[in-house]
């Protein structure tokens, strides 16, 4: 495990080449791990002044955008730890996620106010005016093949935008299910897997939020991470129950699970590039690698 929070873990990352593992988390820092070692990297981050509740690395891992409770998304240097710039400015409540553009020229981030901002990653300006996402907590992700963004409502509604113009892609489509806590995108950008408050995981279809796999019945409480395995043949998921669970994407079978260890509820879960290990994060404070070779998943 790598000990070193003093708070919930909120989110996790690992670096573009599987080198490091970024975390942020509800003692307001940030901390940087080496993923073979688990040995920490530099001081924990700071300038964020109330919980980070994302963190994202830049497609090159030369930079990481993360988001707070304190309205707030900063942009860092991965190699230093470095704050690049001043904060940036225009949410009213809690930033629940943020992500690069595939190109790494944007960020997006999705805020509890019920808006989707784009940001100028080289000038930290806002891109246009913000876009409306509807009044409840917006996760958000950058769709992997077209760049488009990909906005959802703890209610279920899916919004699609161009970044360039935006303006919506498709009409806002309502998916299946009970309330949603968490959201990955696959990275062929035509499914997303969603976790709910019910325990359960579904794989919709981005364009439409057709039901294409599930519900997936495992969780006995929320699922409040999702994220899909790079070349999308599996999908792990993180719960209040304490357990990870690793799925088969296209028979919704367990491949692996529960997975223990964790005290209090799992927070986060995150692939590594190579598909090899995942790393979870929790409520405990704590982080923990789990090796998927070790586990039986080839």
């Amino acid at each position: 495990s790598l000990q070193g929070h003093t708070a919930c873990v909120y989110s996790v990352a690992f670096s573009p080449d599987g080198s490091r593992i970024a975390s942020a988390a509800g003692d307001e820092t940030i901390r940087l791990w080496d993923a073979d070692t688990g040995d920490a990297i530099l001081e924990p981050l700071q300038g964020h002044v109330a919980w980070v509740r994302s963190v994202a690395f830049s497609p090159d891992g030369k930079r990481m955008v993360s988001g707070s409770d304190d309205q707030t998304v900063r942009l860092w240097d991965a190699a230093t730890g470095s704050r690049i710039g001043q904060a940036l400015l225009g949410h009213t409540h809690t930033i629940v996620s943020v992500a690069f553009s595939h190109d790494g020229r944007h960020v997006v981030s999705g805020s509890f106010d019920g808006t989707i901002r784009l940001w100028d990653v080289d000038t930290g300006n806002a891109i246009r005016e913000p876009l409306r996402g509807g009044a409840a907590p917006v996760f958000v992700c950058f769709s992997p093949i077209f760049d488009d963004v990909v906005s959802v409502l703890h209610d279920g509604w899916i919004h699609i935008w161009d970044p360039e113009t935006g303006q919506p892609v498709a009409e806002p489509s309502q998916c299946d299910g009970d309330t949603i806590h968490s959201i990955a995108c696959s990275m062929d950008g035509e499914r997303m897997a969603v976790g709910y408050r019910n325990g359960t995981v579904r794989v919709l279809d981005v364009r439409t939020g057709a039901t294409l796999l599930g519900p997936l019945k495992g969780h006995t409480k929320i699922v409040s991470s999702v994220a899909f395995s790079p070349e999308g043949r599996h999908i792990a998921s993180g719960s209040s129950d304490l357990t990870v669970r690793i799925w088969d994407a296209s028979t919704g079978e367990t491949v692996v699970g529960p997975l223990i260890g964790h005290e209090f509820g799992v927070r986060c879960v995150e692939f590594s590039p190579d598909g090899k290990r995942v790393v979870s994060g929790g409520k405990d404070g704590v982080l923990r690698i789990w090796n998927m070779e070790a586990e039986g998943v080839r």
